[in-house]
């Protein structure tokens, strides 16, 4: 499906949380400290399209937080009650992009799109990649519909979903490991192959917590390694952990003992998803003693495709919805696996771009 605009004025609104793409130098290196409206004046707008800038907060995106990102959620719902904005633009940094954008399309529901896009190169560096990433974004929040939260970087454009940073330093730094880009933009058009996979959207969250409130549920990340034991899981167990992602080996294995510590993190009321620290392949229930057999047996719900990152994120959005304890293994299921693809469900949603943006 290729979408070129019509010759309506759209409307976009670029909310700015910091990220390289509004880092100056300080004197010892690079932190983000630029205005939303300094970052979009290094871009040229795409024709016809209107911009309102929203700075939300200015942060590297190291410093990303449960609570700023149920801010920046309810940023964009704000910006999307508005009937005559045609689409979002959200500045990121690059390290935790992966992540919001993936939460924001886990709450999702709106046709138009919210698109992610940042820079890899710091703000008015001659060789600065934000320029070009900004007006790519702008061009696409202004052209599609029906897509979800997007990422464009580097000429592309990527379902939120699976999409990670796979380069540290490098332009083109996003991919989803196990699966292709969702397009390209570029000369005024915006071209795409295929539909996302997208589980049902959920409602947002109840108010959040003031920032550092400690209201928030914990959730923390393990990786499995050699000579690897369940003393980090249980530690974050005690530590209030309401979820764990368990990082394995391989297809998502682990030890006999951090099986165990599985089931009574499980037991205890602890929600565990089961990833993997392998760049591209799905979880796949294959070996025991230890293996993702045992591991899911003990009650880890396997990440599918999912890398860490986002498969917290899944973790994190099923602690915020309203829905009984005993009900949350069976959503985060759903939530980390998507739907079920069929050939006639990616014709249905594929009927609904007939008419273009």
């Amino acid at each position: 499906m290729q979408w070129t605009r019509d010759d309506r004025p759209r409307r976009v609104t670029l909310i700015s949380t910091g990220g390289t793409i509004a880092s100056r130098w300080q004197g010892t290196g690079y932190a983000a400290d630029a205005s939303g409206d300094d970052v979009l004046a290094t871009s040229s707008l795409p024709e016809g399209v209107m911009v309102e800038v929203v700075d939300l907060f200015n942060v590297n995106s190291s410093r990303m937080t449960t609570a700023r990102q149920l801010t920046l959620l309810r940023a964009v719902h704000a910006a999307l009650a508005d009937p005559g904005v045609d689409g979002v633009v959200v500045t990121h940094g690059t390290d935790t992009l992966e992540e919001s954008a993936f939460f924001l399309d886990l709450h999702h529901s709106d046709p138009r799109p919210v698109v992610f896009t940042g820079a890899q190169r710091p703000l008015g560096t001659g060789d600065g990649d934000g320029p070009g990433n900004v007006y790519d974004a702008l061009q696409v929040a202004a052209s599609v519909r029906e897509l979800g939260v997007l990422v464009v970087f580097d000429g592309l454009v990527h379902a939120a979903r699976g999409t990670v940073k796979t380069q540290t330093l490098a332009a083109d730094a996003f991919a989803d490991p196990c699966e292709q880009s969702l397009g390209k933009v570029g000369f005024g058009s915006v071209a795409v192959r295929r539909v996302p996979d997208r589980s049902t959207p959920l409602p947002l969250p109840a108010a959040a917590a003031p920032e550092g409130a400690g209201q928030l549920p914990r959730v923390d990340l393990v990786m499995h390694h050699s000579d690897g034991d369940p003393l980090l899981l249980n530690t974050a167990v005690a530590a209030g952990a309401q979820g764990v992602v368990l990082v394995g080996t391989g297809a998502g294995n682990a030890t006999p003992e951090i099986a165990e510590a599985v089931a009574d993190a499980v037991t205890q009321g602890t929600l565990v998803a089961l990833s993997t620290r392998v760049t591209s392949g799905p979880v796949a229930e294959i070996y025991t003693g230890g293996g993702a057999v045992d591991l899911v047996a003990a009650g880890a719900v396997p990440t599918g495709t999912l890398r860490a990152g986002q498969a917290r994120m899944a973790v994190l959005a099923t602690l915020l919805a309203d829905i009984a304890p005993a009900r949350r293994p069976a959503l985060l299921h759903s939530l980390l696996n998507g739907p079920t693809r069929s050939e006639p469900a990616l014709t249905a949603a594929g009927s609904r771009f007939s008419g273009g943006s």
